[in-house]
Formats: C-alpha cells, structure tokens, sequence
C-alpha cells in the first residue's frame, strides 16, 4: 500500500516538474500553447527576419497568427482534400528525411545523373507521338490487334520517307500535341526511347504502361546542370519500388530496431510456388502474410524475388513511419507547423488576397472614400486634341462632343466626320500630364508652342482639367495594394475582438530573447 502510495506521488511529482519545464505560455480560443512552441516559433522568426522584436512584441504577432489558424478551422479548411494531400505530402517527406540519410540519397542522385548521361537521356527532347491507350484489363487478343495495327502503320512510315507524320497523329493518335520532356518526367520505357532518337527521327512501335506508341523526335536541347535537376532525381529514387542500395544500410537498423523476423520456409516456398498461406514474416510481433503479399503484388508486376524484397521494404517503411513520431517528436511538431502554416495562407487567400484583386464594387467604394490619397503631384488634362481642316469642323467637333460620353468620342468623330473617304479630323485621346503632349502643353498649360499638322491647321483641345483619376481602375495597382492592407487591418481587428487571447506574462518574461 505504501509503495503504491509513494509510486503516486512520484509520477504527481514528474508530471508537475515536466508541466514545470515547459509551462503553458498562451491560450488561443482555449488551445493550449507551451513555451517551447513559442520559442521555436520566436527563434526561427528572429533568423529570417531583420526586425528585432522583444518576446512581448512577437507575442502579439504569434497570437494573431493562431488566431487566424482557429478561423481556418472554423471555415473547415482543415477538411478539405486539398488540405489533406497537402498533409500527407508533408507526413512523407518528414518520415523521409529522418529515414534516409540526405548525403547518401544526393551520392544515390549523381550516379542515376551519370547513368542518364551515358544513355543520353539528358536535355530535353520535342516529341509527338501515335498513341493508342491501352486499360490494364486489356485482353490479349485486343493486344494483338492494336499491336498489328501500330505495326502496319509503322511500315507505311518506312516505306513514303515523305509521308505527313502529323497527319497520321490527328488520324491515329490519343494524344495530339507535341512536347517538350525532359528526364523524370514520364516514364522509364517512354524516356529510353525518347532521349534515343536523333532529331526527325521515328521508333518502331513500343509499350509502355500506358499503353502503345511510335514516337518522332522533333527537336532536341543539351543537358540541364546537376543542381538544376537533383531535386527530381532524388525524387524518382523515392518513388523506385526497391529502394537502392543507399537505403540498404537503413533496411537493415530497421529490421533490428522493429525485431524483424523472417520465416525462411514460407519464403522458398513463394518464390517456388508463387503463393503461401503461411506467415512471411513478423515486424515487432505483427505477422504478415502471404495473403498480404499477394494483395502487394498485384500492383507491383515484378519477378517474385522482387515483389518480395519490396514487400518487406515497404512493410518496414510503413511500420516506422506509423511509429516514428514516438522516437522523433519533432516530427509531429514540424508536422504541426506545416498544417498551420497552410491553413493561414489559405484563410489569408480567401479573405484578403482574392478580394482585393476581385471584388470590383468593394475597390471602387474603397476609391471613392480615398480618393484624395491618389491625387497627381501636378494636375493633368483628360480629354482629346483635335487637328481638323477647317475652323467650321473644329466648331462642330467641339459641340458635338459636348453631348457624347468620353469613351464614344472616338467613334462618333470618325463616324460623322470621317467618313466620306477624305479625313477631316485627327483625334489624339487620352490623360495628358504637363509634357506629355506639345499642343496640350500649349492649350491647357500654356508652355512652349507647335507647329500647325500639314492639312489639319486648325487644332483644339475637349476636356477638363483634373487632380486625379476619377476611376479606381486607372491606378488600380496601387488601389488593389491599398484595399488589400485596409482588408488586412479590418480583419486583424475583427479577429481580436472575437477571439480569445490569454497570456500568461510570467511565463513570457521566461522566454530566452537571444
């Protein structure tokens, strides 16, 4: 009794001396948040940020941003498919970087760069193609028939040098366009008969497992650097089925660290066999079966003896990755950040960026009640110059124009006075500044001087003088700027005024500010 009574009060005591090391710093809409996510948050700030803000200053910066995550959810962002492959992207790579050390997967790179390189599949190559799709369910009797077919057209080709090989795409082909592909783009079987073929050139017919296709390169262009494709390189080594032997070594901890224990005699007899009822293996004491397997398999056409090496690496993988967040919980941490990062740009997107490019009625409203703020340094002179050939026309012009709205100026001109084959008048429309323009310089602001158009001596100008613009869309770059900080401000207020934000000061002043 004693000793269960002290074993109490030993864990009372661990709990509160760990609550004690990393005590609750803020609630956000009652989420808890700890110091040490804080801290993390406020490091990293404070490494891509010149500003040098105090613990207190980031605080307000941190709990708006939390704040902005609870309005996420609350819109159900966080439920969205988007949001979820986002999510799983991210769970992936995390795994991943713990997983597979980054020095071996980038040696791993270079060899398959090197390897690309001595088959000349480097560059990028222009391609079209006569393509049939063919379903996985295929029969082989429709195999046969589109097989014979690819074949007839392929010896039409090598027999009329001169025959249109895109007319035989818009006839034949699935696929239509041409294309620039580079490595790792498509797949193996498509990319070592592309990047094989000299220029003009055209393939015997060839599967890949999309289905069948006779390929003419048309163009070509000389290999990308290593740094300009390593990214994607390494990115094909993830997505191989058995992973290379820079993973061969991570296999292998696996296996010790998760007690894998092979079972020899169900294993010969699925590579003689094809199948077994037995258990092939356990992981941590889980068994997994030939039934297992089998279900592997059928999505992974292989040889046996590689279906069954990718069946235990995949198994192997799978089993970490469910667990590695209890070895790592930094993992779940960054995972955390990564989710919340997202939900904040997405509920920024909506709120802010999408209206202040898109909501018309809210940018001239927004106009309207500034439009002092978009006044010109100096005013300037919307309206046209007028060379016409006489004094009469140019009377005539200026009256007509005086009952026609400014953007029909143009039309009406041409259509009254310009349209019995001989010109009377020459229009320059549009809003001058002092400059601009020698004979508005002359007219409206009275500097310099012109000379009279040969044929059109009689020039007058129609318009009014301005201070600004009188439509949001004439300046609306900077007016959609404008509108998106006035939506930013009114949405920040909007947040604090409904959510609920409690610092604990105490444990604030124990934030390190180095």
């Amino acid at each position: 009794m004693k000793r269960s009574l002290l074993l109490g009060c030993i864990s009372l005591f661990v709990v509160a001396v760990f609550a004690q090391e990393d005590p609750v710093l803020m609630r956000v809409n009652g989420r808890e948040v700890l110091r040490s996510e804080f801290e993390n948050a406020y490091r990293r700030y404070a490494e891509r940020s010149n500003a040098r803000l105090s613990p207190k200053e980031y605080a307000a910066l941190f709990a708006q941003s939390k704040l902005k995550v609870e309005a996420a959810r609350a819109a159900g962002l966080d439920t969205t498919t988007v949001f979820r492959k986002q999510h799983e992207k991210c769970w992936t790579e995390l795994v991943e970087s713990y997983l597979i050390d980054k020095q071996v997967m980038d040696s791993c790179a270079r060899v398959l760069y090197q390897k690309m390189g001595l088959k000349a599949r480097s560059g990028r190559v222009q391609v079209m193609q006569i393509f049939k799709r063919l379903p996985q369910t295929v029969t082989s009797r429709h195999l046969e028939e589109e097989k014979a077919r690819m074949d007839s057209i392929y010896r039409v080709i090598q027999n009329q040098q001169d025959l249109n090989f895109n007319r035989l795409v818009e006839i034949y082909s699935d696929d239509k366009q041409s294309r620039w592909i580079e490595g790792l783009e498509t797949t193996s079987e498509f990319e070592d008969v592309a990047f094989s073929l000299a220029k003009g050139t055209v393939s015997q017919p060839f599967f890949t497992p999309e289905g069948i296709h006779i390929l003419k390169v048309i163009d070509r262009e000389e290999a990308f650097a290593y740094e300009d494709v390593s990214g994607r390189l390494i990115e094909r080594l993830r997505r191989k089925e058995i992973l290379d032997k820079g993973t061969a070594a991570m296999l292998d901890r696996l296996k010790r660290s998760w007690q894998y224990t092979p079972n020899q005699a169900a294993m010969e007899e699925l590579l003689t066999k094809g199948r077994t009822e037995q258990n092939l293996f356990t992981i941590d004491g889980q068994a997994y079966t030939g039934a297992m397997f089998t279900q592997f398999a059928s999505s992974h056409p292989q040889a046996a003896k590689r279906q069954l090496e990718g069946f235990i690496a995949k198994s192997l993988l799978d089993y970490e990755s469910r667990n590695i967040d209890k070895k790592h919980p930094e993992i779940r941490i960054a995972l955390r950040e990564s989710d919340e990062n997202y939900l904040v740009k997405e509920i920024t997107r909506q709120k802010i960026e999408l209206p202040a490019i898109n909501d018309r009625a809210g940018l001239a409203t927004y106009f309207k009640f500034h439009s002092s703020d978009y006044r010109w340094k100096s005013p300037r002179y919307r309206g046209a110059v007028l060379h016409c050939v006489d004094k009469k026309t140019a009377k005539q012009a200026k009256k007509m124009l005086k009952k026609v709205p400014e953007k029909e100026w143009a039309d009406q001109l041409r259509q009254t006075f310009n349209t019995s084959g001989t010109e009377k008048i020459q229009v320059e429309q549009g809003v001058f500044a002092d400059g601009d323009n020698k004979y508005i310089d002359k007219l409206v602001f009275k500097k310099g001087g012109f000379e009279p158009v040969m044929s059109y001596p009689f020039t007058i100008v129609v318009g009014e003088k301005m201070k600004g613009p009188d439509d949001y869309r004439e300046v609306i770059e900077q007016v959609r700027k404008d509108y998106r900080s006035y939506l930013d401000t009114c949405w920040a207020r909007e947040l604090r005024e409904f959510g609920k934000v409690e610092i604990n000061q105490e444990v604030l002043k124990t934030v390190n500010n180095n």
